[in-house]
């Protein structure tokens, strides 16, 4: 295990594997088990009985609920919620053996990728079926399965995940006031979809 400055963390009974890198103010709860290689990034706290896959890099901040299983590749930047259950997969054709019959092996399969970017929201119980990115602010409804990419400060819900709106960074549902503008009931921030159809943050 990688420790990194004068760090101030909390491990309960957590299953740490060696070559970890652990932020500053790290908090691991009982019962997860965080893999060879897998990076942490400062104030992040992962709940119990989590699952964190080699390699996996999770940014700073992000607050990861009890029963998260996060698999290989993933990437999770700075400022994520992932609510309890969360499953972040990397096998978009999963089979246990071969057409011959025999059990596969990990050289006979090439893991798929997620990445989940800043500030964004994964509701309880809410699957990501990789290749798959999930946008920045974004918010996916509890028991929401995602197949397709999700645009930043997107809304989407159901099996799979569909549209539904748009949120803003404080994650209350934004309201049209005008051609293609928006504004969030709790902030008052005004938000707009530019000529490719993405939303952001007016400069007005």
């Amino acid at each position: 295990m990688v420790l990194f400055g004068r760090m101030i963390k909390r491990l309960f009974r957590a299953n740490i594997e060696k070559n970890v890198s652990l932020g500053e103010g790290v908090v691991v709860w009982t019962g997860t088990h965080i893999r060879d290689g897998a990076s942490i990034g400062n104030g992040t706290s992962i709940g119990e009985n989590c699952y964190v896959g080699p390699n996996v890099s999770i940014g700073s901040n992000c607050k990861i609920q009890n029963h998260v299983l996060i698999y290989e590749p993933a990437l999770v930047h700075d400022g994520v919620f992932l609510g309890p259950g969360v499953v972040i997969t990397n096998d978009l054709n999963p089979r246990a053996i071969s057409v011959d019959g025999q059990p596969k092996k990990s050289s006979d399969w090439v893991a798929t990728y997620a990445e989940i970017f800043e500030g964004s929201s994964l509701g309880a119980g809410s699957i990501c079926v990789g290749p798959v990115k999930i946008g920045a602010w974004s918010m996916i409804a509890a028991g929401s399965v995602v197949t397709k990419d999700v645009s930043d400060f997107e809304l989407v819900a159901g099996v799979p995940a569909k549209h539904i709106g748009w949120v803003g960074e404080a994650g209350f549902r934004l309201h049209e006031f005008g051609p293609n503008t928006f504004k969030c009931p709790k902030t008052h921030f005004v938000y707009q979809i530019d000529s490719l159809g993405r939303m952001r943050k007016a400069s007005i």
